[in-house]
């Protein structure tokens, strides 16, 4: 069964497929009554679903319910992409965390499925588990050397 997060991921982004624009703007007090939950949960799904890693761009505006407008980030150089995406991963990255941006990376379309697993599998713990010191740092490293391959 499905989390009420997901379900919201899934309906906005229905939602921008069908307005067929790169740009989307809701109501949160409308979505959460949609959805029968609190707002704040609207704004959790927005903070962690649609971030710049993933290609999101979110902008509030108070009052009036909370209008949010949800930009998709259209880029024609991947140096800027590439620049947040290196800041995000600094110089350690958990599994988890590289995981997230690789999946970002895979849902906007920079890579196929075939490279996210490829990725995936060169940091995940078992390729790691010779270096036990340094894991996150070595897995930041082979993360954005792969980033910066494809992006460039």
């Amino acid at each position: 069964m499905a989390r009420l997060s997901d379900i919201i991921e899934e309906f906005i982004k229905e939602m921008m497929k069908e307005n067929e624009e790169d740009e989307l703007e809701i109501v949160r007090n409308e979505l959460a009554n949609y959805f029968s939950c609190a707002p704040s949960q609207i704004n959790y799904v927005l903070t962690t679903r649609f971030t710049t890693d993933k290609g999101y761009y979110i902008e509030s505006k108070r009052g009036g319910g909370g209008c949010i407008r949800i930009r998709r980030i259209q880029v024609e150089n991947y140096k800027p992409l590439l620049k947040i995406i290196n800041k995000k991963i600094g110089n350690n990255v958990t599994y988890d965390t590289g995981v997230k941006i690789i999946q970002g990376l895979y849902e906007a379309g920079y890579i196929d499925e075939k490279e996210s697993n490829i990725m995936k599998a060169a940091i995940n713990e078992r390729a790691l588990s010779n270096n036990t010191d340094d894991r996150n740092v070595l897995r930041a490293d082979i993360l954005k050397s792969m980033i910066t391959v494809i992006l460039l």
